[in-house]
């Protein structure tokens, strides 16, 4: 089997998750963001594991549903049909399991059963009223068998556990906590499975519960074949007793564990994705992504993707109001973009709120997905209105998300405060899942008042939203005091930060490089900020084609100081320079510049390109990225100024890929700034240069002054 084909199309995380080698990285979690293709790499390194001579019954893959079992089955034996993988959910793992004949015997006859185990639904009259009897309260069906039920408990329910065992009657939670009994205490039996699989995955690892986690780690044992996938973010089923503690525990469990993060979306627009990472600011470093939008062209290349259109907000006195305004739009964009009613959805918290817009749009005569209509047939090309649970895994091009006040979204929090701390936090969950099901467009619906539990109530703002920034308009200052107030201002920043990466440093060295990668974005967001600059980022897709494994070469075009931090946001990625020593006497800047991985030289002497060369040769085992100001000057004009060649020799030497950016505007807002107020600075990513792949073609000779560099200016001088 070819494994090239596998791997095609995987952008370089993607791929990396896939190759995963246990022995060198240990058990891996996969962080895979919102629409990151998450799907995709759990099948695709089931196809690579097999065509690597892995048998595929060696192979098990654990998910929540039948149905998404099924997909990946059905994914998996397009390359295999014949794979015997066993791709199946927790309680079709565990029956399966006590049906297994281990040493002559069934193994649900090792755990005292008279008749094989069947399940059922759960009579709760019955069992309520056996526990009456018993004196027991508030206890659950589902926990009959758990072995945390307390030992005073747990003699009293020995009569009912033994009616189940003769009876064989049993809850699909039974399942569980029986094929945990079995491994636990009968070492034959764990034995025999830890031999039936060797590779054990995991998908939507957030969701587990504690009983389900165990029997993953008794399964598992010593060995460090895991493979789990899920998204901390999209952790909203807490209300089942899921425990994101477990996606969060991952590196205490594991010690030696690699973490690999699916940061690039495909599903949605720049705008969606902006909004969509500043959910979360308080996340451990460990655990936190930055979506980046990968797929640049949209849906089947309709206009509304290209468009990115920023999340708006509408606030509305009512309902009524409300809805007049989603259903003109929805006609509006219908008209515009050629869109049909199944590309719009409105998401609400609750299914009382659900009612009461699909009444609202039967009254206005627009088809509702799933609604029967007066013919009895159920209509599939309408508008989705959805909770937000039921509306994972799913995406629309136009996405009405209502009822953002408090009490709807976030949800109503009970209990101590611990309880409703942890409540609130997967309210926010669940309402970054609710934003990131939009693929090109998103409307945030607010009502002052509307009718919720029996009464007309006056509903106070989510706290999710955005705060209401006033507009006051500019505050004016002389130009000479604004360059004061930045340059300090930037200064600042970087010397009060000083200590704390320090600190980093000694006292938490795994989290310090993720910190100083956090701390350079928070950094530049701040000069953009007091430089009273927008940044717009385009064709920011094209990112997601480079492999970062091996060294990059950002080449730019150079007009500013501001360039720097631009080119840090644009990027989203720490990134080395090659600069000016003299830079490094500046207060601060000097410190930084050496923790970014800046190559300094000194152009006043002779020697600057071995300079370069050394430093990039050392740090090849690193795979190097570096920014290439390729001019060598700043420009005053906006033109481009005639390139020296030492970074495209750098890059054919190294073998690397080339990066070519455009940037525009940043001289206007710092050093030709002539006025105070916004200005508009934009960066555009054109398609990377693989040089190994261009060198190859070329029967492995590549002029980097004839051939290279050539070719990067012309695509920079076309997007200027």
């Amino acid at each position: 089997m070819d494994v090239d084909g596998i791997l095609s199309g995987l952008n370089s995380d993607q791929r990396a998750a896939v190759l995963h080698d246990f022995e060198k990285g240990s058990q891996l979690l996969v962080l895979a963001g919102a629409g990151s293709g998450k799907t995709s790499v759990l099948t695709k390194r089931i196809q690579y594991r097999i065509a690597s001579g892995m048998a595929p019954e060696k192979i098990l893959a654990l998910t929540f549903t039948a149905k998404a079992a099924a997909e990946m089955r059905e994914r998996v034996q397009a390359l295999f049909p014949d794979a015997g993988v066993r791709l199946c959910t927790f309680h079709s793992l565990a029956l399966f399991m006590l049906r297994q004949v281990i040493g002559g015997r069934r193994a649900y006859e090792m755990l005292g059963f008279k008749a094989a185990p069947t399940p059922r639904d759960s009579s709760d009259r019955e069992f309520l009223a056996k526990l009456s009897k018993l004196h027991i309260k508030a206890f659950s069906r589902e926990d009959l068998f758990s072995d945390s039920v307390p030992a005073s408990v747990a003699a009293k329910l020995e009569g009912v556990r033994a009616e189940v065992l003769e009876s064989g009657q049993v809850v699909f939670d039974d399942l569980i906590h029986l094929a945990i009994r079995l491994l636990a205490t009968n070492e034959e039996a764990c034995a025999f499975f830890h031999e039936m699989w060797e590779d054990i995955m995991v998908d939507e690892y957030q969701d587990i519960n504690p009983p389900q986690y165990r029997m993953v780690r008794l399964l598992l044992g010593d060995r460090k074949n895991l493979f789990v996938v899920g998204d901390d973010d999209q952790a909203i089923y807490g209300f089942r007793g899921a425990d994101i503690g477990n996606i969060n525990r991952f590196c205490d469990d594991f010690k030696d564990c690699t973490i690999i993060r699916l940061e690039w979306n495909y599903r949605s627009v720049p705008g969606v994705l902006h909004f969509a990472n500043g959910i979360f600011t308080n996340k451990p470093l460990r655990l936190r992504k930055v979506l980046r939008a990968g797929n640049s062209r949209g849906s089947g290349g309709n206009p509304l993707f290209r468009e990115n259109r920023d999340v708006e907000i509408w606030e509305s006195d009512n309902p009524v109001e409300e809805m007049m305004r989603i259903i003109a739009r929805m006609k509006e964009l219908r008209e515009g973009y050629d869109l049909e009613w199944k590309n719009f959805a409105i998401l609400v918290r609750y299914n009382r709120l659900r009612l009461y817009y699909e009444e609202a749009l039967r009254d206005a005569l627009i088809p509702v997905a799933g609604v029967a209509e007066d013919e009895g047939e159920t209509v599939e090309n309408g508008v989705h209105i959805e909770t937000v649970h039921a509306s994972k895994g799913l995406q629309y091009a136009v996405v009405f998300y209502a009822g953002l006040a408090e009490g709807l979204t976030p949800g109503a929090c009970e209990g101590n405060r611990r309880q409703r701390h942890a409540q609130l936090d997967e309210e926010r969950r669940l309402f970054y899942v609710g934003v990131t099901r939009a693929e090109a467009y998103l409307i945030l619906l607010y009502c002052r008042r509307r009718f919720w539990k029996g009464r007309l109530r006056n509903m106070r703002r989510s706290r999710f939203l955005p705060k209401q920034i006033k507009d006051e308009g500019f505050m004016r200052m002389p130009l000479f005091l604004f360059r004061i107030r930045v340059v300090v201002g930037a200064l600042g920043y970087m010397f009060l930060h000083i200590p704390l990466f320090l600190y980093m440093s000694l006292f938490k060295r795994k989290d310090a490089d993720r910190w100083l990668e956090y701390k350079i974005q928070c950094f530049s967001k701040f000069c953009m900020k007091i430089l009273s600059a927008r940044l717009t980022v385009l064709d920011q897709a094209n990112l997601a084609k480079v492999d970062w494994t091996r060294p990059v070469f950002v080449m730019g075009n150079h007009g500013s100081y501001v360039d720097i931090p631009v080119v840090f946001l644009a990027l989203e990625r720490k990134t080395g320079f090659i600069a000016k020593s003299d830079l490094l006497r500046i207060p601060f800047l000097g410190f930084w510049m050496k923790r970014v991985g800046c190559i300094c030289v000194d152009r006043q002497k002779s020697g600057a390109a071995k300079t370069v060369h050394e430093a990039v040769r050392n740090n090849l085992k690193s795979a190097p990225l570096i920014f290439v100001f390729p001019e060598g000057t700043r420009s005053k004009t906006g033109k481009l100024s005639p390139f020296k060649s030492g970074g495209f020799r750098f890059s054919v030497e190294s073998d690397a890929i080339v990066l070519p950016i455009v940037i525009k505007g940043t001289r206007q807002v710092w050093e030709g700034r002539t006025a105070w107020g916004l200005g508009d600075v934009s960066v555009r990513i054109l398609e990377p240069i693989d040089v190994a792949a261009l060198k190859k073609e070329r029967g492995g000779v590549l002029d980097p002054k004839k051939d290279l560099m050539p070719m990067v200016r012309k695509a920079m001088e076309d997007n200027l």
